[in-house]
């Protein structure tokens, strides 16, 4: 999509052109602002949101044992759009009884759990993500029936 960061430096320079906004007290734009609210919520990674050029150049390798700080908030991201839009449909009231049971950031985490693998599968595979596999690891989570998907 025009507009959007393509490149790993853009995205990490929107977290901290995003962060930096917030900071100062700016108005800012929907996408922004979803970009300082998980930023908020994740005080462990603000100070490397907030180390500038050190930011977009750092290395996170899962295999020593790194989370990658801008990949864990972008699944934040990306599970608060699919809630706000029911995309797929009962991704809502799947986080809706998550929140109920834990608290917001809590469900994000474990739902977080679903999108990835479901994610990490399709890399795997050459191919698009499957929504219905999603959602059945999501109903999963809060004991329904995976394969009723209506």
């Amino acid at each position: 999509m025009p507009g959007l960061p393509a490149t790993r430096e853009e995205i990490r320079r929107a977290y901290s052109d995003a962060w930096a906004k917030a900071r100062r007290g700016e108005d800012l734009p929907a996408g922004e602002q979803r970009i300082a609210e998980v930023i908020a919520d994740h005080p462990e990674y603000q100070a490397v949101i907030e180390s500038g050029e050190a930011a977009l150049e750092a290395e996170y390798a899962p295999e020593a044992g790194h989370t990658n700080p801008y990949l864990h908030m972008g699944l934040h991201i990306a599970i608060r759009e699919q809630v706000a839009i029911d995309r797929p449909p009962g991704v809502r009231g799947i986080f809706e009884r998550l929140a109920a049971a834990k608290d917001a950031h809590e469900a994000e985490h474990t739902m977080i759990e679903c999108l990835a693998e479901t994610l990490w599968e399709a890399q795997r595979d050459n191919r698009q993500p499957d929504d219905a596999a999603y959602l059945g690891r999501l109903r999963r989570l809060v004991g329904e029936n995976a394969d009723d998907l209506g």
